[in-house]
């Protein structure tokens, strides 16, 4: 199962992955009500019951990994809460069941003040070295939406090439296959990043565990 990484915690410069636990919903939730992400993320708006239910099953289910992207600087003082230094989250979906190498990459900087500073980048090379190092993924896609020209951009960026274009979806897929170079261009680009071990937040005090 995907539980691989519910005791990981991965810290880089500016953003430190951590995985997505029943403590991160509620404000995840309040993002997803905005008009703007669902188009991005081409999701339907949940009800808080629901993203409960999802967020259990991103911890059960074997083939994704998700951590929550929290600022770095906030975090690390332990001056504020997980809930207080979210700004986005990173998903992997292995979803090709005939090839166990193919990992899906997701990006979301649901804070607007944190997109166009880097986050997102280190959020997602992060993710992939991480995906190379401990799930054997070697190739990489990527589907955005058309018109999320910022993302394109990054992920061409992160050497991935456009490789199809679907016009019912409206939607680009790039992909990146992890050459011995690219797994070296990529492991030295995170090699500042630390693996520790994940303390789950407390929850508030009256909030019954479901």
């Amino acid at each position: 199962a995907m539980k691989i990484n519910e005791n990981t915690v991965l810290q880089g410069q500016r953003v430190t992955l951590v995985p997505y636990t029943s403590a991160h919903v509620p404000r995840y939730h309040e993002w997803m009500q905005s008009e703007e992400l669902q188009r991005l993320t081409a999701s339907e708006p949940l009800s808080l019951e629901q993203e409960y239910e999802m967020q259990r099953s991103w911890r059960d289910d074997a083939d994704k990994c998700t951590f929550i992207v929290l600022d770095m600087e906030r975090w690390s003082g332990q001056a504020c809460a997980d809930e207080d230094c979210m700004v986005g989250d990173v998903n992997l979906f292995l979803t090709d069941t005939e090839d166990p190498t193919l990992g899906e990459i997701e990006i979301m900087i649901a804070e607007p003040s944190y997109r166009g500073r880097g986050f997102g980048k280190e959020a997602t090379l992060m993710m992939m070295s991480y995906g190379v190092r401990n799930l054997g993924i070697t190739k990489f896609e990527a589907k955005i939406g058309q018109e999320n020209e910022a993302s394109i951009c990054m992920f061409k960026k992160l050497h991935f090439k456009e490789v199809a274009v679907n016009s019912i979806f409206q939607e680009v897929t790039l992909r990146l296959d992890v050459s011995d170079q690219e797994r070296r261009w990529l492991l030295e680009q995170t090699n500042h990043v630390e693996e520790k071990s994940y303390v789950e937040p407390k929850l508030p005090a009256g909030v019954l565990e479901t």
